[in-house]
């Protein structure tokens, strides 16, 4: 299984019948901060049967899955990774998929952060509308891509593909593809003069002075303030609600990619909101 901090993880799921709860493969395709991609698939044990046309499709049948995890195991190993990231899917089938799965085996469905590559991909390229579709199939001729379709890993690699195809076409990385404008943090521009000018923040949980309220005193110092973490985070600010019990499985994960950022080298300063609020105040300048 890849470890470590990514761009972002395209995710794809194969069934095993046109019941969307009956995963039988995973596959992830996990895109590093120099654009090379890491891919790893696993088979599933849907605990279902299998379709003749399933199986012809994707040539997964139940002998290969007798000895293969339960999903409820499989997430259990896949969560630590998949929540930190951003994930890709093509289509809306793979969240549905695993939101159905979920429900089958009677667990709660992450809270995970899906973004769909047929978007993407019908933003870089409009022409294709009525002339072959933004398929996988007319992508893979458009784009010269070679993959296996119906393999998990394979679809899922080809979905990474297309959103770095995307963003070269585009001239813009995914957030900026994907994230909607009410997601912007309402802060004021970095003061061009401020002691921390070209530093960028982020902040992660809910803070006791308020996000607004911590972004402007950020901008007055002059940081710039992101909604999450990416390769030019300098600083992460930690709620004091989440020192030394963190409240959710997110704000957990965003804590866990800023500490292997930091490990991979890039410099990151990982502060609790009671350090944040007192280095704000000893180098916010008189006006």
């Amino acid at each position: 299984m890849p470890v470590g901090a990514f761009r972002f993880i395209a995710l794809d799921v194969e069934t095993a019948c046109r019941d969307a709860a009956s995963i039988c493969q995973i596959g992830l395709a996990c895109v590093q901060y120099d654009n090379e991609i890491q891919t790893f698939s696993m088979l599933v044990n849907p605990q279902t049967h299998f379709d003749r046309f399933n199986i012809q499709l994707h040539r997964i049948g139940p002998e290969h899955v007798a000895g293969a995890a339960r999903f409820p195991e499989v997430l259990d190993a896949l969560f630590p990774l998949l929540s930190a990231h951003h994930l890709v899917q093509h289509n809306t089938f793979d969240k549905r998929a695993v939101a159905a799965v979920c429900v089958f085996h009677g667990i709660d469905v992450p809270e995970l952060r899906w973004t769909d590559s047929v978007t993407i991909a019908r933003r870089a390229w409009p022409e294709l509308k009525g002339n072959g579709g933004h398929g996988l199939a007319s992508l893979k001729r458009v784009l010269g891509l070679q993959f296996h379709h119906h393999d998990a890993g394979e679809d899922a690699r080809a979905a990474a593909q297309v959103v770095l195809h995307a963003e070269a076409r585009l001239e813009m990385n995914i957030e900026a593809m994907v994230v909607p404008a009410r997601k912007k943090p309402a802060t004021r521009r970095p003061d061009p003069d401020g002691p921390f000018t070209g530093a960028v923040a982020v902040f992660n949980g809910p803070m006791r002075m308020g996000r607004a309220k911590a972004g402007a005193a950020a901008a007055a110092m002059g940081m710039t303030v992101q909604v999450g973490l990416t390769g030019t985070t300098t600083h992460i600010v930690i709620a004091d609600s989440q020192i030394g019990s963190v409240e959710t499985a997110r704000q957990r994960a965003v804590l866990r990619k800023a500490h292997q950022m930091r490990d991979a080298g890039q410099p990151m300063t990982i502060l609790g909101e009671t350090a944040s609020k007192a280095l704000i105040v000893r180098n916010l300048p008189d006006r």
